[in-house]
């Protein structure tokens, strides 16, 4: 089973979509949220950056979105203001490790202390709850979730993958990977990163009009 697992987990970096097996196989990882009421959560990855995150947060104001922000834990220790922003702007936080860890090549000891280094940093910023776990690369080991649940993290995959990220995709293509797969409940992932600026510039805007002609509206992750 656990090399069905790694398997499966590798080849996510495939897809745009999760593939629903997945979804059925691991039920203890959110890959989406069902809903009948047309509500969607865009979730953004790495920050806070600069500039970047900060236009990100104009863009959801513009059409009243609400979003989930997965953090550095050292970016949250370099940028307390933009971290603080976020969640005055009425969005949720999410841990995404202190360093950016890669769980698979990280021991369970040292992915836990990493993940608990950002929680620290969190609590000195905000009093606001920190619940939210979100691995980096989406690659972790069965050992490091569990600890995180024992923890009271729910961990946070998603349902469709822009690949804002890739300097392979080009914006027109990240942003039908996002349009062509929506549907309601599904957990969206964009980058407020500079490597993902190039693509996220593009999409972000359009999928927010997009959202808004459907008639879908913009949760973030409780």
């Amino acid at each position: 089973m656990a090399h069905f697992f790694y398997y499966y987990i590798y080849n996510m970096s495939l897809w745009i979509k999760t593939n629903r097996l997945i979804k059925i196989l691991f039920p203890n990882y959110v890959w989406s949220i069902p809903n009948d009421e047309k509500k969607v959560y865009l979730t953004f990855d790495d920050g806070p950056t600069p500039e970047i995150t900060e236009w990100v947060l104009e863009q959801l104001k513009n059409y009243n979105a609400e979003a989930t922000f997965f953090c550095i834990g050292d970016n949250c220790r370099k940028y307390p203001e933009i971290f603080q922003k976020v969640i005055s702007e009425n969005h949720s936080i999410g841990n995404h490790t202190f360093n950016h860890l890669k769980g698979w090549e990280t021991s369970t000891e040292d992915y836990i202390n990493n993940a608990k280094l950002y929680e620290a940093e969190h609590y000195k910023l905000s009093t606001e709850n920190c619940k939210l776990f979100r691995p980096p690369y989406g690659k972790i080991k069965r050992s490091q979730a569990k600890k995180l649940r024992e923890m009271g993290y729910k961990i946070i995959m998603w349902d469709i993958i822009s690949y804002d990220f890739d300097e392979n995709t080009s914006k027109e293509k990240c942003l039908e990977n996002v349009l062509k797969n929506i549907e309601s409940g599904s957990i969206i992932v964009f980058h407020d990163s500079k490597k993902a600026w190039q693509n996220l510039e593009y999409v972000l805007p359009k999928t927010l009009e997009f959202l808004k002609e459907k008639g879908f509206t913009c949760e973030k992750i409780d």
